[in-house]
């Protein structure tokens, strides 16, 4: 009885305001680095707030001075290194202007799975194999399989051209590159975007609409050029839908 006790106690989520240092590669050549504060944590994942952009399934590098008691691994060094799974992610009430996200994430392992290496945009979920009890290892490839994309074809694209500023963030948060555009088509998750800017896919853009009082953060699904020569590319939004 007393084991079962303090088995439920760690599984509980514990208020410990932990520094932080959270990285994101959004692409093979681009990845942001910030340092926030521990909401909560568990043995098995975490909740914090950022001030960049995430979206549910996508992977981060957390470094964390985590007590020893709650560590699966590295018991013996002073940080806490680990990768994290993104299970969910919202917009809060901005911070001094800022914008706030908040984040939950679950630790899956010491190392990134091999597909991340070639592809760090892949989106991921967590294993139908894996159980309620979060039987958590070294081994990121035990606990995670990537995301396949939901066909979107039966949604509702309208041929709307709506007026976007479209903003590319920096390493350090800041506009590094911006245009003032125009949508193909739109639809409530998505819409293709007349560009000239250059933005691989996987990175994270934010759209503001003046025409409909909205500023939406959006990543990039895919690039194209249509017949009549221009560039396009193809978004899904992350942290809300688009007002239709």
């Amino acid at each position: 009885m007393p084991k079962k006790k303090n088995e439920h106690r760690i599984r509980e989520r514990l208020e410990l305001r932990l520094p932080v240092r959270v990285v994101c590669r959004e692409t093979p050549e681009f990845e942001w680095t910030e340092v926030t504060r521990l909401l909560e944590v568990t043995p098995f994942g975490a909740g914090f707030t950022l001030k960049r952009p995430i979206e549910k399934g996508r992977l981060l590098h957390m470094t964390i001075p985590m007590p020893r008691q709650l560590r699966v691994f590295d018991h013996v060094e002073d940080q806490y290194k680990v990768w994290a799974l993104v299970r969910y992610a919202k917009p809060i009430a901005p911070k001094d202007g800022v914008p706030m996200f908040e984040v939950g994430v679950a630790f899956v392992g010491k190392r990134p799975p091999k597909s991340f290496e070639e592809d760090p945009s892949q989106r991921y979920e967590i294993a139908a194999s894996v159980t309620e009890a979060m039987s958590l290892s070294e081994e990121s490839e035990e606990m995670i399989a990537p995301l396949h994309s939901s066909n979107d074809s039966d949604e509702t694209r309208h041929n709307i051209p709506a007026d976007m500023l479209l903003e590319i963030i920096d390493e350090q948060g800041g506009v590094v590159s911006s245009e003032s555009t125009v949508s193909e088509n739109i639809s409530l998750q998505g819409a293709t975007i007349f560009t000239t800017l250059t933005v691989p896919v996987g990175r994270f853009v934010r759209l503001t609409s003046q025409q409909f009082k909205i500023t939406i953060y959006a990543a990039v699904r895919a690039r194209s050029t249509g017949a009549d020569g221009i560039p396009r590319i193809h978004v899904e939004f992350i942290d809300r839908e688009w007002p239709l």
